[in-house]
């Protein structure tokens, strides 16, 4: 199997006092290392590359900044994503997609169709990924984001959980108004993603593509991922302009960016997808193609 870069990556250590200051992430237990990733240019972009952090469990993630940016496509796509003004509030996000070897570990199962430790957990229901988002919070002695009774999340909470919809795609875009992380051209959607025309056949293992320019990974195609709110069509004409969380009930909840049987539309930046989080296998809706997998996110501090 191929090398994964992430693990051999060697990031330069150096400080991050302003920005471990303004997130507290010190207080936190994270480790700060430069994410050796350029920025991106738009209004969102912050004025230096976003720091990578080590979590207590292990898993590498990036601390964003807060920031307004521009949400949906106005190329007229689809209706369900117009475009509009969205600010969100500093946060950490996984750098690469949960791994089969990660799910394992901290959950004692492994529900993926293809079994292969650095590629990403796939088959995942919604709760799921909220399961493991409280377990990695107390594996970290945080307190869980999410109410097993009811799978409410608390934000305030300081633990682990799905990002938001409009984190998700703040953090796809990593301040460029475009398409995909190379451009708006689909052509160059292969140098950063596992999709369709890639002539793959099955989900990949994390960070052999190309990153963003804010150092994630895997952010189109691969496997689709879940986010924390509900879907509806019509949201974004009535969402709040700060930290949007999306409707407070709804039957779907929303998935993003495309999975490797995705064809490039799908993978872009603005696209909604939703599922079913309660699933099972035979389910799945055509584009979804069967696997969904996810990435954590968390307040910052």
């Amino acid at each position: 199997m191929a090398k994964d870069p992430i693990a051999m990556a060697h990031p330069i250590r150096r400080t991050l006092g302003l920005l471990a200051a303004a997130l507290g992430l010190a207080a936190a237990g994270l480790s700060c290392s430069d994410s050796g990733q350029p920025a991106a240019p738009g209004a969102a972009t912050p004025a230096a590359a976003p720091a990578a952090v080590t979590t207590k469990s292990g898993i590498p993630m990036v601390a964003l900044p807060g920031g307004w940016f521009v949400m949906g496509s106005g190329a007229g796509r689809e209706k369900d994503e117009p475009p509009h003004r969205v600010r969100v509030s500093p946060f950490l996000i996984d750098r690469h997609e949960v791994t089969q070897d990660d799910f394992a570990r901290l959950l004692g199962r492994n529900p993926s169709r293809w079994k292969e430790g650095r590629c990403p957990v796939e088959q995942i229901r919604w709760k799921d990924a909220a399961e493991f988002c409280n377990a990695r919070s107390r594996l970290e002695g945080l307190a869980p984001a999410y109410d097993p009774r009811t799978w409410a999340c608390d934000f305030g909470s300081g633990g682990y959980r799905l990002p938001t919809e409009a984190e998700w795609e703040y953090a796809c875009r990593a301040g460029s108004p475009a398409e995909y992380a190379g451009g708006d051209a689909p052509a160059r959607l292969a140098e950063a993603a596992w999709f369709k025309d890639a002539r793959v056949r099955r989900p990949q293992p994390v960070g052999l593509k190309a990153p963003n320019a804010w150092g994630l990974y895997d952010m189109h195609g691969n496997v689709w991922e879940w986010c924390n709110d509900f879907y509806a069509k019509d949201y974004y004409r009535e969402s709040p302009p700060e930290d949007p969380r999306g409707p407070a009930t709804g039957e779907t909840r929303v998935v993003r960016g495309g999975c490797w049987n995705s064809r490039a539309p799908m993978c872009r930046a603005a696209y909604r997808g939703d599922e079913d989080p309660g699933y099972t296998d035979a389910c799945f809706a055509p584009d979804v193609s069967g696997f969904l997998g996810f990435r954590c996110a968390k307040s910052a501090p």
